[in-house]
């Protein structure tokens, strides 16, 4: 019969353990990693810097924020006076824009910060198409809007969707804020910093 040796036993038990433990965690290492968001979707929803200062009046510019198109628009003199006008209130299905489509700081009649800078998100509540900028109106309407051609939902130009049209909503505001006179963030605000 052959005698066992104990110490060698021992010695080859502890040493298979050992790279058998090494081998779990160096496999579990790249599994769990792999539950963290990559750099591209980490890139996606991250807040969006837009430079305002040499946008003129009645011009817009697109940026993607979170994959979706956000337009950043400056009206002009002639647009805030419009959107003030009762008239125009009342062709409007939310003109105090009740259904909470914005923060706090948006829940005025211009849906924005700044009466001369407009923000939202441009896609049409309906099926999400993109409404088109039209900045001498089209028509029957003799003020700029945002026209989807989907299925010819109107928006007036702080986003409140026009009555009897197909889009239920008015456009989202999505949070943003001002880092300085040129300089607009778009993804974040004061409450969720």
């Amino acid at each position: 019969m052959t005698e066992v040796n104990e110490p060698r036993r021992r010695f080859l038990i502890g040493a298979t353990s050992f790279v058998a433990g090494a081998g779990v965690v160096g496999a579990a290492i790249p599994f769990v990693q792999s539950w963290n968001p990559s750099a591209k979707a980490k890139a996606v929803g991250a807040p969006v810097k837009v430079n305002i200062g040499k946008l003129e009046p009645g011009a817009m510019v697109t940026v993607e924020w979170q994959g979706k198109p956000v337009w950043v628009l400056r009206r002009t003199a002639s647009n805030i006076e419009n959107l003030r006008q009762s008239p125009h209130r009342a062709l409007l299905r939310d003109p105090d824009s009740e259904i909470n489509q914005q923060s706090d700081y948006a829940k005025n009649e211009f849906r924005s910060i700044k009466e001369k800078i407009f923000v939202a998100v441009g896609i049409c509540t309906h099926l999400g198409c993109v409404p088109n900028y039209e900045p001498k109106g089209m028509e029957g309407v003799d003020h700029a809007l945002f026209f989807c051609p989907c299925h010819g939902s109107k928006f007036d130009l702080a986003g409140r969707v026009f009555k009897s049209v197909p889009a239920p909503t008015n456009l989202i505001i999505p949070p943003h804020q001002y880092l300085d006179n040129d300089v607009l963030e778009i993804g974040t605000d004061a409450t969720t910093r």
